[in-house]
């Protein structure tokens, strides 16, 4: 077993690992004044959409880094190319996402408020 003293977020823990790779529960912070609570990350809604995108043929995807601020079409509604499916917010802008041709709402892989990054999938289209 070894042990080694690991500084996350400026908070040190002191973790002893076993040879056969398992590690043991964090031990008490080195310096428990400076102990903060980290937020759990959030897998499930990343999981929901990944294994919803892809339900149509034509992806459409977010332009910028931003957030989902509305969302104007609904799965089953008929769209032309370049009406509006999702409507982002950027740098305190709004930006359309819009059908890229002529087809069926497939699926809305995105919720209002949503952060998302360049190229996620927020749509598809049949």
């Amino acid at each position: 077993m070894k042990n080694y003293t690991i500084t996350v977020n400026g908070v040190a823990y002191d973790v002893t690992v076993e040879e056969n790779g398992s590690v043991s529960a964090p031990a008490a912070p080195a310096a428990p004044a400076a102990r903060a609570a980290a937020p759990a990350p959030k897998a499930a809604p990343a999981a929901k959409k990944a294994a919803s995108a892809g339900a149509g043929a034509v992806k459409i995807e977010a332009g910028a880094a931003g957030k989902v601020l509305r969302i104007e079409k609904k799965v089953g509604d008929a769209v032309k190319a370049g009406d509006a499916v999702i409507i982002e917010e950027s740098m305190k802008m709004e930006i359309p996402m819009v059908a890229p041709k002529d087809g069926t709402i497939a699926s809305i892989d995105c919720a209002v408020g949503d952060a998302v990054e360049a190229g996620t999938v927020l749509a598809t289209l049949n």
